[in-house]
């Protein structure tokens, strides 16, 4: 299980073009917002470069095409976001500071425009679809990363697939009860009802957690200091004891049936989504997460090897 403490911030961003060349500009002062999630579409960055000199700009706007993002402390320090640059923005905030904003989308051109051309044989199966999606995926840029067993069910007939990649493997997700998305540049296949084979991130006052964890209805809302580590679909360990207890859901007869998620007796947790905020010269330095029990996300009651 990773504790890691947290001291002295670290930040690092690369911008690179498709020949291999690029600008590192980690010396200069970067704001960023990095969403993510298991969505299946891909996660965000949206990130603001200050007082590059008009030359650099215009070189980012031009001619770079792919950001990496790494942050955290000297302690805990990782890739945050990886993707494609989609939007270049230039301006000024006053006489004083110019800027530029990079939008960018993690695996966008290949959700876009991996196209599958194939034919599957009689009896091949959902990881057989997978792989041939994953495969147009690779030409576009994206990377296997986890892929989860899908079963042994077997197609009656041949198939024939022809079409964008991100259809057949939303279709292949909902065959086999998993969840797929784009994370850091690589497909991540992971079952509804677990998680991924890492250790978990342990958040409590000593290693990063600020304020305290509340329930609600759509997870465990939690916010602790930057973390790499956090990764979606991965496990998260928070003490019971730690969460604050939602207030009970009106039960009157016209009032909807909405209930609070459920709190983990045993403090393990499915990452459902998670928003990485800062400012290399100011006081943001934070991750922002979802989570949810990981037997809550079990369909009919299942039970689920937390490990």
């Amino acid at each position: 299980m990773t504790s890691q403490l947290q001291y002295i911030r670290r930040c690092n961003l690369i911008v690179s073009g498709t020949s291999g060349g690029g600008l590192d500009l980690s010396g200069l002062r970067i704001v960023f917002k990095i969403k993510k999630s298991d969505a299946q579409t891909p996660n965000t960055a949206e990130i603001r470069v200050y007082n590059l000199a008009p030359d650099t700009a215009n070189q980012i706007r031009k001619e770079f095409k792919r950001v990496v993002l790494q942050a955290g402390y000297e302690s805990n320090y990782g890739i945050i976001f990886d993707g494609n640059i989609k939007q270049v923005r230039m301006g000024r905030e006053d006489g004083t500071d110019s800027y530029i904003d990079i939008a960018a989308g993690d695996g966008d051109v290949a959700y876009n425009y991996a196209v599958v051309n194939t034919t599957l044989a009689a009896g091949a199966k959902q990881s057989d679809q997978i792989g041939a999606a994953s495969v147009a995926m690779a030409g576009k840029g994206v990377r296997k990363g986890h892929i989860a067993d899908t079963g042994t069910a077997a197609l009656p007939r041949g198939k024939v697939m022809y079409g964008n990649a991100r259809d057949y493997l939303r279709q292949s997700a909902e065959t086999s009860g998993t969840t797929w998305s784009i994370q850091d540049g690589k497909l991540q296949i992971v079952p509804l009802t677990s998680v991924l084979p890492n250790q978990a991130v342990l958040l409590n006052s000593k290693t990063g957690l600020v304020g305290t964890p509340e329930q609600a209805e759509g997870g465990i809302t939690v916010k602790c200091l930057l973390n790499p580590m956090l990764k979606i679909a991965g496990k998260v360990k928070i003490a019971e004891a730690d969460v604050s207890t939602a207030k009970l859901p009106d039960t009157s007869k016209d009032a909807p049936a909405n209930k609070p998620a459920a709190i983990s007796a045993d403090g393990i947790y499915r990452l459902l989504t998670v928003e990485h905020g800062g400012d290399t010269r100011g006081n943001d330095w934070y991750s922002d997460l979802v989570c949810l029990d990981v037997d809550a996300s079990a369909p009919m009651g299942k039970q689920v090897k937390k490990g």
